[in-house]
């Protein structure tokens, strides 16, 4: 199965984030090329999500986003989903539908006022179902599902939307840790078969570091350190920056971090 494969390149610039009193971001910057994938670290309340929130287009934010130069902040909010999908920590699922009618709600974007989905939308969304071992939950009512099957469903519906670029909040919290490889491994798979930018928060500093290519840690809203898993998964960093005694192991040529 395939979808169009879009040359993304992503430019974020000067973003800020204010809540009241509060300075959630400052001045955040970096850009991001098609098949890169970039997760934000941090200790709780640095600002990972308000920064997803501001890309999504989802929280006032000051500085701009764009995507090959076009400006997001600009695009209807139906135009925006065709360049970003974006996966919240605690998706909200309606009741009385199913599986397979919730995925296919990201195809929403791709079609034109008051038409219905095509052939090629169905086949789409069955194949996502079919990559995340969902087919046999697909006429099921999405919330009888576990959380951790609800958790698929979502970024199912992420990934049949077919936005260049993805934002997933804390993909794996509510998966196993055999369904969480099986998730990270088919995101990587597709954004390297599709191009796609991936922009992820993840708590596990160890998983962070092993599918995605590029590291930001934030800190007080502002970025402390941006590069490689191996550049910015130091022992000095995370003390700095968490406040944590932690030993820096090499397995395979991935960061193993583990707590002292």
């Amino acid at each position: 199965m395939t979808e169009r494969i879009v040359r993304t390149d992503v430019a974020i610039r000067n973003i800020g984030v204010n809540h009241g009193k509060h300075v959630a971001l400052q001045a955040v910057s970096f850009d991001i090329c098609a098949g890169q994938w970039l997760n934000i670290i941090g200790p709780n309340g640095a600002g990972k999500t308000s920064l997803l929130k501001s890309i999504a287009g989802i929280a006032e934010h000051t500085g701009t986003i764009s995507i090959n130069e076009l400006q997001l902040d600009e695009l209807s909010h139906r135009d925006r989903a065709c360049w970003v999908a974006y996966v919240p920590q605690a998706p909200m699922f309606p009741p009385g539908m199913s599986v397979a009618n919730y995925v296919l709600l990201g195809r929403t974007a791709h079609l034109s006022m008051l038409a219905t989905e095509r052939q090629h939308d169905l086949d789409f969304t069955f194949y996502i179902l079919g990559e995340l071992n969902l087919m046999e939950f697909a006429n099921r009512d999405v919330t009888t599902l576990s959380g951790g099957e609800r958790q698929r469903v979502a970024i199912a519906r992420a990934l049949a939307q077919a936005s260049p670029l993805i934002l997933l909040d804390e993909p794996t919290s509510a998966l196993d840790i055999g369904m969480q490889q099986e998730v990270l491994s088919l995101i990587d798979k597709l954004r390297h078969e599709k191009q796609l930018v991936i922009i992820s928060t993840m708590h596990d500093l160890t998983v962070a570091g092993k599918y995605p290519d590029t590291l930001l840690l934030l800190n007080n809203g502002k970025i402390a350190s941006i590069g490689s898993p191996e550049q910015v998964l130091t022992e000095e960093n995370i003390a700095q920056n968490y406040g944590a005694r932690v030993k820096i192991l090499n397995e395979n040529g991935h960061s193993v971090v583990i707590p002292q």
